[in-house]
């Protein structure tokens, strides 16, 4: 018996039965990061899936805060390549970092715009030589709804109006069914984002529907579900050691949505070293970010703009 609750679609695939028509994957493992590209291609896929259509590309790695240098170059590579991959050729890019800055297992957003190079004030004063070379890029961390009272969708799309960008690209945490997944997964999607989604506050979604541009979002899960967490452990209970005698097959999935549905809600965990995580994997997201939306300057170019 597989969980309920996660943002990753390659889990979603994988706890399904069998291969879904309709969806396309793609895997390519270099050493120890593995590559992985999802395509939903049909309603009905996407509906049994409980993901838009579109496409979703994860980059795994068994400890992404504490890789060593040449596996983070390759992942920032990655997660450079799969979101420029994703973005118009052209125009401005609006960098929207979700979460509450207050939570830690939320600020992954908000962390990720305080490194991104923000260029978009700079076209009157920049040099010479690095006119036509700069992408615009323009960067805000709007908070929550608690702290604003203001969806962030409205933020956003009163944002866009003004902006005008040709695209957006949206960061925040996730909830993952395997708590192994926590800090060790990427995903990217052109598919937008539910705002909060990683720890249960699901808002209006930041999509191409809401905004009216192209929406990628980058993710990490952060935190797990713990009535995921009891759900499968009781289901191994179940499965395994033999809990229930046979034919109390209706008992056992009784017991199992008690345990899905009952006090533990919508209560998340996360690892107790979640704050250096939050940071180490933020650094690593927006050297990848900054390099999509800066092709053309090297990373030494890139760095003396920054001023962290």
């Amino acid at each position: 018996m597989r969980g309920f609750r996660t943002d990753l679609a390659m889990e979603s695939i994988s706890g399904g039965s069998g291969q879904v028509e309709g969806v396309r994957v793609r895997t390519h493992q270099v050493g120890s990061v593995r590559h992985t590209r999802i395509r939903i291609d049909r309603d009905r896929a996407a509906e049994m899936l409980g993901r838009r259509k579109g496409e979703y590309i994860t980059v795994e790695c068994g400890d992404l805060p504490h890789c060593d240098q040449r596996t983070r170059e390759l992942i920032t590579r990655l997660v450079a390549m799969g979101v420029r991959g994703m973005l118009p050729e052209t125009g401005e890019v609006l960098v929207v970092g979700l979460g509450n800055r207050n939570v830690t297992a939320d600020a992954l957003g908000t962390r990720v715009v305080e490194r991104m190079l923000v260029t978009r004030h700079l076209h009157q004063a920049m040099a010479q030589e690095l006119k036509g070379r700069l992408r615009g890029v323009s960067a805000i961390a709007p908070g929550v709804l608690g702290l604003t009272g203001i969806e962030t969708a409205e933020l956003c799309r009163g944002l866009v109006q003004h902006v005008k960008p040709s695209a957006v690209i949206a960061i925040d945490a996730l909830a993952a069914y395997e708590s192994e997944r926590i800090c060790t997964t990427v995903q990217i999607t052109n598919t937008g984002i539910q705002p909060g989604s990683g720890v249960g506050n699901h808002r209006l979604g930041l999509t191409e529907e809401t905004l009216g541009v192209k929406v990628i979002a980058v993710g990490v899960p952060m935190v797990v579900y713990a009535s995921t967490i009891a759900h499968d452990a009781m289901s191994r209970l179940v499965d395994s050691y033999g809990a229930f005698e046979p034919g109390q097959e209706e008992a056992a999935d009784r017991l199992l949505k008690q345990v899905a549905e009952g006090f533990l809600g919508e209560m998340v965990v996360t690892p107790r070293e979640i704050d250096e995580m939050v940071i180490s994997v933020a650094s690593l997201l927006s050297d990848g970010l900054n390099r999509a939306l800066q092709p053309q300057l090297d990373t030494d170019t890139l760095h003396s703009y920054l001023h962290i």
